[in-house]
């Protein structure tokens, strides 16, 4: 495993990605709080633009909980089938629905836990939407965080838990609101499983990844 990389090097990396992005968004489309949720839980296991194509008529119709329960389990599944274990999703987004209408009276918790407790809401769905709606500094973190903190030694660990915590110990405080924005989209479009461009690279001189590409 990469060494961890030191405070400046940490600062620099994200000046860079700051300077390159200042306000970087992340890709599933939404309108509230709630279809956040939504997308993100349906996002497990699928690609951004495949959610994103599936629920754009589907929240035009059911943009809360309320008129989600009222849309019906088979109805959602007519929008969403096009994304893998779409059946499952569905009960649990009708779940999550009728909870949020009978335990928060429609809203979506601001809290880590009351989202966890949520059906298909897992950590990283939870952190997503805590970023992005709350304005949390949490930090979610997916296959494209976890191969590229690994590779670059900008956040390595073993596990998901322990690569979190090494952004939340390491990056600078000022960064950490859209930190784990800069690296999805660094792993998504550059930092690539396979064949990563390191020559579009905005650190390739602090990375540590022995086997850059030309």
């Amino acid at each position: 495993m990469v060494k961890q990389l030191d405070y400046n090097m940490m600062k620099e990396v994200f000046a860079r990605f700051a300077a390159a992005e200042p306000e970087p968004k992340g890709e599933l489309e939404h309108v509230n709080a709630y279809t956040l949720v939504v997308a993100v839980a349906l996002s497990a296991q699928a690609t951004d633009a495949g959610v994103n194509k599936a629920t754009r008529a589907l929240f035009q119709i059911a943009d809360t909980p309320q008129k989600m329960l009222d849309l019906g389990e088979e109805a959602l599944i007519e929008h969403i089938k096009t994304i893998g274990l779409f059946r499952q999703k569905a009960k649990n987004v009708m779940k999550t629905a009728k909870i949020l209408v009978e335990v928060y009276g429609g809203e979506v918790p601001s809290s880590r836990a009351a989202l966890q407790s949520l059906p298909g809401v897992g950590r990283k769905t939870a952190n997503v939407v805590l970023n992005m709606w709350f304005h949390q500094p949490t930090q979610a973190v997916d296959t494209h965080i976890f191969r590229i903190g690994n590779r670059t030694g900008i956040c390595p660990g073993k596990d998901v838990d322990v690569v979190e915590r090494a952004i939340e110990d390491n990056v600078p405080a000022q960064y950490q609101h859209h930190a784990h924005h800069w690296l999805i989209l660094h792993g998504r479009y550059i930092c690539v499983a396979r064949k990563p461009k390191c020559g579009a690279c905005h650190i390739r001189d602090i990375c540590q990844f022995e086997e850059k590409t030309a």
